[in-house]
Formats: C-alpha cells, structure tokens, sequence
C-alpha cells in the first residue's frame, strides 16, 4: 500500500487540514463493503446514493446528517423464529459513513424495492456565487453627474 507525504503541502498551505485527513484516510480504510452502495453525479451539484439493503424495513434504518458527514446505519429489529436451512441475504446491522464537500446538504432519502436511495445537493451562499459586475462608460458617468446638479 502507498502512503503519501504531505509535508511539502503543509509548508505552503493553510486551512487544508481535512482535506489531508480524509486523503489518509482514504488509503488506509481497510472495512467492508456491506451493504454494497452507489454514489452517482447527476449534474455538477446533485449527487445520489444508492444502498441495496434488502431484508431491511425503513424503519430499521437511521440517516444521520452533520458537519459534512452522512451517517447511515442499520439493524434489524428482530430476528424471529426462522429456522434457516441456508441464509444467504445478509442483515447484519452496518454503519456506514459518507465525508460530504462543503455545501452539499442532504434533500431527501427514499426507500422502494430494497434500495435506499439518498439525494444530495450543493447549495452555494449566494455570496459565494460568481457576480457579474456591471461596467459604466465614461460618458454614463458623466451624465449621471450632470442629472445630480441639474
């Protein structure tokens, strides 16, 4: 496995801190893969993720949104009285979390057929979102300050 050295990167950068993090994180994440997941781009700012989760009801499953992490966890409630010959679809509880980017907030999850699907969205401040800056030409100018001492 490869590690990387970010030192160069700390020398010339400020505020990256998570960034680095979740970088380190991602290369030594060594769990598994249950439930089996998508996470699709549909546009530049909505995203979706999809969890195939069958055996579950909608009510064993909690999502959990905070500070740029969506937590989504499992476990069901009661196993019953079966007497399995073969149990081959998995529902062992599972936690799994998602680093979301700044501005990406959660608008709505669904559940149907055995899919969760979750609906992400970036929402930028409108202060963080490019403005067009009028350009006035030299003769407006001069006209607006003739209208002012008229």
């Amino acid at each position: 496995m490869t590690t990387f050295d970010f030192a160069p990167l700390w020398r010339s950068t400020v505020g990256f801190d998570r960034v680095f993090d979740l970088l380190e994180d991602s290369v030594q994440w060594t769990g598994d893969n249950y439930p089996p997941y998508n996470i699709e781009r549909a546009d530049q700012d909505h995203y979706q993720i999809s969890l195939a989760l069958a055996g579950f009801a909608p009510h064993e499953i909690t999502i959990t949104a905070e500070q740029n992490v969506l937590t989504v966890e499992g476990r069901k409630a009661d196993k019953g009285d079966h007497q399995y010959l073969y149990q081959g679809i998995s529902v062992r509880p599972f936690r799994h979390q998602f680093n979301l980017a700044e501005y990406v907030q959660v608008k709505r999850a669904s559940f149907e057929d055995g899919m969760l699907k979750i609906e992400l969205v970036r929402e930028l401040p409108e202060a963080m979102k490019p403005q067009q800056i009028p350009i006035q030409a030299g003769n407006d100018n001069q006209k607006l300050v003739n209208q002012q001492t008229a």
